[in-house]
């Protein structure tokens, strides 16, 4: 058995042990995590995070990902396919944000000003790719909710 000054050298010296929970494929590390997750939400002493902790915790992990390249990158339809099914599922849940009247003229018009930039050779072009000008995508955004 390696003495506590043999395992202090071989993190000195840059060498890896060849036990314990480090030397498990990334697959093993995360069974065993993810059961001890539900473990401890089971106990109630799981950390619970809100929205802010949540949001800065993805974003190091997207981070992460993109500057070890293993982040996927989403095509057009796979974003719109996404960004779907998260619309769908909040809706079900009944967490879904209800956008009033100016906030959704407000959004319509941020897409048709997104939408427009560099969709078109003619840079002074206003029209997305989906037709109409960004007043027009606002305007049609306000009265989808007339009728609700």
């Amino acid at each position: 058995m390696a003495s506590d000054k043999e395992k202090s050298d071989d993190r000195s010296s840059g060498r890896e042990s060849k036990r314990g929970f480090a030397s498990m494929d990334e697959a093993r590390q995360r069974a065993i995590a993810s059961q001890g997750g539900k473990a401890a939400h089971e106990k109630g002493t799981a950390h619970e995070f809100d929205s802010e902790e949540a949001r800065e915790a993805g974003r190091k992990g997207g981070k992460a990902a993109h500057e070890k390249g293993t982040a996927h990158e989403f095509d057009s339809e796979e974003a719109r396919e996404a960004g779907s099914k998260g619309g769908k599922a909040a809706h079900d849940k009944g967490t879904a944000h209800e956008f009033d009247s100016k906030e959704a003229r407000e959004a319509g018009r941020k897409g048709g000003e997104s939408r427009g930039k560099g969709n078109s050779d003619d840079k002074s072009s206003s029209h997305s790719s989906r037709g109409g000008t960004s007043e027009q995508h606002a305007k049609a955004g306000s009265q989808s909710h007339k009728n609700k």
